[in-house]
């Protein structure tokens, strides 16, 4: 399998021990970062052509991911 970049251990590397713990520990937290991996998977297979869709269904993945990261960045610093 190739490598898949924006991972959250890749993206927030300073908060690897924290993120394991609210996925264990947190309901809300496991969920948005579930989400937040299925869309960036599904970039990922967009990517690589594995999957088609059009240009506006791309960029609305892409801002979905951005707002997801954004979600869990907060909820990461306040833990």
């Amino acid at each position: 399998m190739s490598h898949v970049p924006h991972e959250l251990r890749e993206e927030f590397p300073e908060f690897a021990d924290t993120i394991h713990k609210l996925k264990e520990e947190n309901a809300h937290f496991r969920r948005v970062s579930e989400e937040y991996h299925e869309v960036n998977r599904s970039i990922h297979r967009l990517e690589n052509g594995d999957e088609h869709a059009s240009q506006f269904d791309e960029d609305n993945l892409r801002k979905e991911r951005i707002r997801l990261k954004d979600e869990i960045y907060s909820l990461l610093k306040t833990a």
